[in-house]
């Protein structure tokens, strides 16, 4: 299964080569400067305001947690799906990693982290909603329109059977692992029932879950402020309500692509095509994919290495700790029992 990703993150570089290479090197360069660097510094600081309103999201899930640690965990979440030539799941391992770290219990942060990722597909489901309903009004009979509704339709329900496992499928894990005995499967059972009451009591805070849902919904039509900051940027303005469309859309187009690593190829191409639809000019609209690969690289890198600097450090204290713990004259010990 492993070679699948890398097999599709292939084929997908090699579409955003030929994208270049048919639009020509020159006209999509000529389209990055024109945004500059003063635009660029703007998405990316709005970029950072987005992600730290996506930590607040996530701590309204986690009652006593705090701000700036949940805040730090997205970082690293978004930084290990964007950056790193994993899927989606693995960027969600690294950002429940961050938070354990800095303090935050394993089962809550896993459990957090599950409701967290829950809602906020949730909330893109209405955003994909917005951006068809704005779709229908904007450009009528656009032949988008159908495959899109038929992968909500798709995904909501996807989303609905995901929300009830959640909220009644680990009992059938806790059985299973109960009926197969043996001491790992009692430990599976532990911290699958575990897990379970971490989940339930989440669901359990409303107020928490509806304020993480609004949250993310603002976030998911806030994201398209970026893109709109830069075609102002580059004298290529576009209204709000169709960058907005075209954002949902396009996220809708990477969801269904989470086999592919970063949705490379995926990104450019769906940019390209819807882009035209608002008529957007391919260079331009390839620029502003590779924008935002530059805004995931400049914010990214160096969450990811502050994040390694943290493993590291606490890799060497246990180690640290391991080496003092250890006796102090071992041979003596075996020259004893000889």
């Amino acid at each position: 299964m492993r070679l699948v990703p890398i097999v599709a993150a292939g084929l997908g570089v090699a579409l955003v080569g030929g994208l270049i290479a048919y639009l020509g090197a020159g006209p999509v360069l000529r389209s990055l400067v024109a945004v500059g660097a003063a635009g660029f510094a703007a998405v990316c600081l709005i970029h950072l305001v987005l992600i730290g309103v996506m930590g607040v999201a996530w701590r309204a899930l986690l009652p006593g947690g705090r701000s700036l640690v949940l805040i730090w965990g997205r970082l690293v979440r978004d930084a290990g799906s964007e950056m790193l030539p994993l899927s989606q799941v693995g960027g969600y391992v690294l950002g429940a990693r961050a938070v354990i770290l800095a303090g935050v219990p394993a089962t809550l942060a896993a459990a957090s982290t599950i409701a967290d990722v829950t809602l906020e597909f949730v909330a893109q489901l209405v955003y994909t909603g917005i951006g068809l309903i704005l779709l229908a009004q904007l450009r009528p009979g656009n032949a988008a329109a159908f495959p899109v509704t038929v992968g909500l339709v798709v995904a909501t329900a996807a989303a609905t059977g995901f929300l009830l496992v959640q909220r009644r499928g680990f009992r059938f894990l806790d059985r299973i692992a109960a009926i197969l005995g043996g001491g790992w499967a009692e430990r599976t059972a532990a911290g699958t029932a575990a897990l379970n009451d971490a989940l339930a009591a989440i669901y359990r805070r409303h107020g928490g879950v509806l304020v993480s849902c609004f949250l993310h919904l603002a976030c998911w039509i806030a994201s398209a402020v970026e893109v709109w900051v830069m075609l102002q940027f580059a004298a290529a303005p576009l209204s709000f309500a169709a960058v907005l469309t075209l954002e949902s859309l396009l996220h809708a187009a990477r969801t269904l692509a989470f086999i592919i690593p970063n949705a490379v190829g995926v990104q450019e191409g769906a940019y390209v095509v819807l882009g035209a639809t608002f008529g957007l000019s391919p260079e331009m609209a390839l620029a502003l994919s590779l924008l935002k690969r530059s805004r995931d690289l400049a914010l990214g890198l160096p969450a990811i290495a502050a994040w390694q600097v943290v493993e590291s450090g606490r890799l060497l204290h246990r180690a640290g700790r391991s080496a003092a713990a250890a006796p102090a004259n071992p041979e003596g010990k075996i020259r004893q029992h000889e």
